[in-house]
């Protein structure tokens, strides 16, 4: 038989060989057969030999499409040994007793018979062994599914996913709250719908196939409806294991990028059914393995409809190739922002606030990559301007990313960074942040002035409204007095006890106006003196109070109680 032989049964199949026995080399292993035996089980080469007597049968062996392991267990069924048919080679054994027409009714009891009855038996009834069945068919794919093996097991597997959906893995975002073994371990732990089918504990995984099993396999499944949220849970595994977090070398670039390619193209549409972060992953994937455009745009769909689900990490995607003029891939991010701004349709703005919070932190992130042109800045500056509107958000984020560009950048000049603070909007910064700012040397000239200034229009509301509500309280206090017939003297007591609040609050305002002062004095020169007082005038403010054009106006005793307005 063939050449390792070294157990019995090989020693009683050589010595059973008759003088009609065939000499011929299978895949390049040379063996024994004896011609009238394998004709006996064989319909096709009886055929042959019936057609052909003087034909050599060498030449017709050394074709079969069979590895020689296999017609090895041929040869030994055909000699008359006992067949071990186990789940690795049953598969192609029924391809190859199919081949040879080893059927019923060429002989009694012959061996496509028992293949398939032990495929009907103990694999199709099988999770477990259906997927190692299958796994047995990579190298003879095209013969498994002509002989319908490949339909028989797809429609098993359907079958019970359909049951119990569970044996694809549990859903993604239930997966993501597993914070021990203990939870994952509980993934595999059979339900009771498993053990009233008799299902397997611990299922085998689909994602072992290879993609042109897969896929097919998936597709069937759509399409009999497994609930969508298991399909996408396989769908992420098998990217995880053949393509995510993956060293790809130039021979395995291709597969990776039809494997990405193939993973994007079944994903279900739902939203929300993948991790944001898990999206972004596969975008990079993409990116990197040069998959079409289509697929890295519809990876970027995916993403937008959900990015308030995305952290700043998840926005940092390197750009791409040697001419690269920016650290990350922005215009990517463009396009998801515009993607999600496009899709929200909800009443809620939280999704809208969190989004530009996103934005903002992203901003001051790239802010401090050296390459960052400053229009480029600009223009980043100015979408997160746009994700925050509507959502009554500051600009301390914008004030934020500005200062760290500013130091990063030190080389621009004074119109540069004029230029890039002209995306500042001062009035609706915080005290804290405008006290940085006025304190800030990388500012221009011009955003300090107006910071100061803003903050002057400020503490000269709050002043405004500080007074307008002493005198609200002093006449209603005013009001109930007499309403309650009290003396003079009560009223004369609560009429200096305002009075007395509206001076500190005089004294505190020429104490802020006096350190104001402080800080312009260190910051602008004295030939910009007229520019100052010209800019206050024009935001309606002046330094005294005494002045005639103030907009605040002074308080006047008044003889009876002490103060008037």
């Amino acid at each position: 038989m063939f050449n390792k032989q070294n157990t019995a049964e090989s020693s009683r199949l050589s010595k059973s060989t008759s003088s009609k026995g065939v000499q011929l080399h299978v895949h390049g292993v040379p063996c024994t057969l004896d011609k009238e035996l394998l004709a006996a089980r064989s319909g096709k080469i009886a055929a042959f030999i019936k057609e052909n007597p003087q034909e050599d049968l060498c030449h017709f062996l050394e074709d079969i499409p069979a590895d020689p392991n296999t017609f090895e267990l041929i040869a030994r069924f055909c000699h008359g040994f006992e067949l071990q048919i186990s789940t690795e080679n049953v598969v192609p054994l029924t391809c190859l007793a199919y081949y040879l027409g080893m059927n019923e009714s060429h002989s009694k009891n012959n061996l496509l018979i028992k293949t398939l009855t032990f495929f009907e038996q103990r694999i199709l009834p099988s999770w477990n062994e259906t997927i190692k069945a299958l796994l047995a068919t990579e190298n003879i794919l095209q013969q498994a599914v002509h002989f319908g093996i490949v339909d028989a097991c797809l429609k098993s597997i359907i079958e019970k996913a359909l049951v119990d959906p569970c044996l694809l893995g549990e859903p993604i975002k239930n997966l993501t709250h597993a914070d021990n073994n203990e939870d994952i371990d509980d993934v595999n732990r059979p339900n009771a719908r498993r053990r009233l089918f008799g299902f397997e504990g611990k299922s085998e995984d689909l994602t072992m196939l290879p993609l042109q099993l897969y896929e097919p396999i998936i597709v069937a499944m759509t399409k009999h409806g497994v609930p969508s949220k298991y399909v996408a849970a396989s769908l992420c595994k098998y990217a995880k294991k053949w393509v995510l977090y993956k060293s790809t070398g130039c021979e395995e670039m291709t597969i990776h990028r039809e494997v990405i390619e193939t993973v994007e193209k079944l994903l279900p549409h739902e939203r929300g059914l993948i991790p944001c972060t898990l999206l972004f992953d596969m975008l990079q994937s993409a990116i990197v393995l040069e998959a079409s455009a289509d697929c890295r745009n519809c990876f970027e769909t995916r993403i937008g409809k959900q990015l308030e689900e995305a952290t700043v990490k998840d926005l940092l995607i390197p750009s791409q190739g040697y001419a690269k003029e920016v650290q990350y891939d922005i215009e990517c991010v463009r396009r998801m922002l515009k993607i999600f701004y496009t899709n929200y349709t909800c009443s809620d703005v939280s999704g809208l606030i969190t989004v530009a919070e996103l934005i903002e932190e992203f901003l001051a992130e790239v802010a401090s990559d050296i390459d960052l042109k400053p229009d480029t800045f600009i223009s980043l500056a100015e979408m997160s301007i746009a994700a925050s509107l509507g959502t009554q958000r500051g600009a301390d984020g914008i004030y934020k990313a500005i200062d760290i560009y500013l130091v990063k950048h030190r080389y621009l000049t004074e119109v540069e960074r004029e230029e890039v603070c002209r995306v500042l909007d001062c009035q609706k910064m915080s005290p804290e942040a405008c006290e940085h700012a006025a304190k800030n040397e990388r500012l221009p000239l011009r955003v300090v002035v107006q910071v100061l200034f803003i903050g002057q229009l400020k503490l000269r509301d709050t002043i405004t409204m500080e007074m307008q509500a002493s005198y609200d309280k002093l006449r209603k206090e005013e009001e109930d007095l007499a309403r309650l017939d009290c003396d003079e003297e009560q009223v004369r007591t609560g009429m200096e006890k305002m009075s007395n609040k509206v001076m500190e609050l005089e004294k505190e305002c020429n104490m802020i106006r006096k350190e104001i002062a402080s800080v312009c004095n260190h910051t602008v020169k004295k030939e910009k003196g007229s520019m100052w007082r010209e800019m206050k005038r024009k935001f309606g403010c002046i330094t005294t109070m005494h002045h005639p054009n103030c907009q605040i106006k002074k308080m006047k005793v008044n003889p009876k109680y002490g103060v008037d307005l």
